[in-house]
């Protein structure tokens, strides 16, 4: 009953976030601009697609050391099979089941690989957020509405998103302190839960602080975060070939400003992002660079189709290879939410 009571809800706010985004658009005219798009532009927006998967799998490989020695080709696999996941799924489920199927593939603690998957979401957002920083203090004159309330808003949408995630990073540091004093610290809920919960409850805390090994060691936390902003900055290049593909007059540090509010689109649990990310371009590009509504609704269709595909599709072959269909991911998601992974 939960389950379809979730779906539900996810579906009903992706069609109100698509209804939104398609409010007074002329689809003639949004087929026309796509088709007049230059190839050569649309064509270097793929290609950044398939590189920032790279680079996020060989970040991942680096981050996963502590916990042993991993693959370059399963991190990928991985990462391909949790973006997808997170593409068909509600609730970012890949996030759930990248460690997972990692796990199955190398020898190490899936609770473990999914606090590796935390510490990329914190490098992300700090990462995302010094780029707009620099925006802020260096290109802020490239906006045709650089006074507008809504940039206003989003410099204190970003202070305060710098905060939460450095305090979150200094909530990591200290659990990934003593990861054995953090099991022992669990298991005094004998007192208040019973015994064999709290047992479980320690190892999978123990082994989550285990997963946090970069952050223990201030120069592997540096080399990830280096690793951050190639991987932003080519998502930030992918951006911009297709703004340059339809003509907008929008600066490669453009992306700086927009990326921060496809996160948050993103970050509307719809499968795939579903509305979310699509509001959040057309917005972007409306009103900080008055590229007109229907131009900007084509766009948004392209550059989404081209930052889910490829990871879309590899993820599928890589999930059929060991027998992984959508309904035993949709499984193994609930199963990891409800705190059953290892």
């Amino acid at each position: 009953m939960r389950h379809y009571l979730r779906t539900t809800v996810v579906i009903a706010l992706a069609a109100v976030l698509l209804a939104l985004f398609l409010h007074n658009v002329n689809l003639w005219r949004v087929l026309g601009d796509i088709a007049r798009a230059r190839p050569a532009w649309l064509l270097l927006s793929l290609a950044t697609t398939f590189l920032n998967l790279i680079i996020r799998s060989y970040r991942w490989q680096y981050l996963l050391d502590p916990l042993g020695r991993v693959t370059f080709a399963n991190s990928f696999r991985a990462t391909a099979v949790g973006f997808a996941a997170s593409s068909i799924l509600p609730a970012r489920a890949g996030e759930f089941i990248r460690p997972y199927f990692l796990s199955r593939h190398e020898h190490m603690s899936a609770t473990g690989a999914f606090a590796t998957v935390i510490l990329e979401r914190l490098l992300d957002t700090i990462t995302v957020l010094v780029l707009l920083g620099a925006f802020v203090l260096f290109f802020e004159g490239d906006l045709a509405l650089s006074d507008s309330f809504v940039f206003a808003g989003v410099k204190w949408a970003g202070l305060t998103a710098a905060l939460v995630a450095s305090s979150a990073l200094v909530v990591l540091f200290v659990l990934a302190g003593d990861p054995a004093r953090l099991g022992r610290a669990m298991t005094r809920l004998e007192h208040v839960m019973p015994s064999r919960f709290a047992g479980v409850v320690a190892r999978v805390a123990e082994k989550f602080a285990t997963g946090l090994g970069a952050v223990r060691r201030p120069s592997r936390l540096l080399g990830a975060l280096l690793w951050s902003f190639p991987l932003w900055l080519t998502i930030d290049l992918g951006i911009w070939a297709v703004a340059q593909a339809f003509g907008f007059p929008v600066p490669y540090t453009g992306s700086f400003l927009i990326v921060p509010l496809l996160v948050l689109g993103v970050a509307v649990p719809t499968p795939g992002a579903i509305g979310g990310f699509h509001e959040a371009f057309r917005v972007g590009a409306t009103v900080f660079y008055r590229v007109p509504n229907d131009a900007a609704v084509a766009a948004a269709l392209v550059l989404h189709a081209f930052s889910i595909g490829p990871s879309l599709l590899l993820g599928l072959f890589f999930a059929a290879q060991v027998g992984l269909n959508l309904s035993r991911m949709r499984q193994l998601a609930d199963r990891a939410e409800q705190g059953h992974t290892v």
